[in-house]
């Protein structure tokens, strides 16, 4: 839990920084520093994943209505994110800390090198005593490399900082039983079928996602061994309730086997390059017996991918057991050059069980 925490992220939602369409609500978001500052005060790092940025900028620009189409969007995003990183410094000025701007694409998780130099950067951040804020580009971000929403994006930087526990605060208590109770869940330890089912959108114009999005946030951070609180921004005592030892939001328990970290970088990624399709043999050496796969267990190939790409591998009933990175083009594969004989195609310790 929070007093054992050394590193958290804490992601704020829209609707806990705003008072309606382009009004920065900034006597929460002074209250928000004032909070973080006592976590760092406590020894906790922290990083925060700040939305907001296209409803400041549907402010500013006029617009009542959330855009539909990409470029006002991102014409909204490129507005709004100066408007919100000045006001998050200046709430931090009476600390004494320093903000620093981080904006990301999927793409600077999907490449090794870059996603490497991430994790890097906010450490070296982090050591220096500033404050890593990062949202995502949405000024240049695309369909194909969008996160989709900021819960999500949370979930994967908490993946890449290694991060102890991921805080998703937004204007709703946690997650509500409302097919049942109509009470807060308190712990969640598997995000069962059950789970799913009493999640629902949202239809505000500023905000994206729901409690959907947050559920499969809560998966990808719970994969990598961290913990999730989904909880109420608005509440200022949430943290001190937590140090205190009280019950806040819902708890979602990390996964008591969790990637390990190296694997990391191939767990969140969404896109794959191809597939190989393996035989039974194959299946039974991997998910049984922890094997690498070999050439010899490949049945065919799909998609087009060269080594160090990441594929799929699937059973023959079409499942996609793990992924991995794959250590040769599939023009060799394809072709059973002879050069891939009885030789390692995707190694155990870049290969992850899905």
């Amino acid at each position: 839990m929070l007093t054992t925490a050394k590193r958290i992220v804490i992601k704020l939602g829209t609707g806990v920084l705003t008072s309606g369409i382009g009004k920065l609500d900034t006597t929460r978001v002074a209250t928000l520093c004032d909070q973080v500052n006592a976590l760092r005060q406590l020894g906790i790092e922290v990083i925060l994943v700040s939305s907001g940025a296209v409803g400041l900028g549907m402010g500013k620009l006029k617009l009542e209505k959330r855009p539909k189409d990409l470029a006002t969007l991102q014409a909204c995003a490129a507005v709004g994110q100066s408007i919100l990183i000045n006001n998050w410094q200046q709430c931090f000025d009476p600390h004494g800390l320093t903000v620093a701007q981080i904006l990301l694409t999927r793409e600077d998780l999907r490449a090794r090198h870059r996603h490497n130099a991430v994790c890097n950067t906010i450490g070296r951040l982090l050591a220096n005593g500033a404050v890593p804020i990062v949202n995502e580009n949405d000024t240049v971000s695309a369909t194909e490399i969008k996160f989709g929403d900021n819960d999500t994006l949370s979930a994967l930087v908490a993946s890449v900082v290694h991060a102890d526990m991921l805080f998703i605060l937004s204007n709703i208590p946690g997650l509500i039983d409302i097919q049942g109770t109509g009470e807060v869940v308190p712990v969640v330890d598997t995000i069962t079928d059950e789970i799913e089912a009493m999640a629902h959108g949202t239809k505000k114009e500023t905000s994206v996602g729901g409690m959907v999005s947050k559920l499969s946030a809560a998966k990808i951070a719970q994969r990598a061994g961290c913990a999730v609180i989904i909880g109420s921004g608005g509440d200022s005592t949430l943290f001190k309730k937590l140090l205190d030892g009280e019950s806040v939001g819902t708890y979602f328990a990390p996964s008591e086997v969790p990637v390990k970290s190296h694997k990391r970088w191939i767990a969140i990624q969404d896109h794959t390059h191809g597939a190989v399709n393996v035989d039974a043999g194959a299946v039974e050496a991997i998910l049984n017996r922890g094997k690498s796969l070999l050439e010899a267990g490949i049945t065919s190939c799909e998609g087009d991918f060269e080594g160090g790409d990441i594929v799929q591998i699937c059973a023959p009933n079409g499942d996609v057991i793990a992924h991995g990175v794959i250590d040769f083009d599939m023009e060799l594969i394809n072709n059973d050059s002879p050069v891939l004989a009885a030789r390692v195609v995707v190694h155990r310790n870049n290969l992850v069980l899905l």
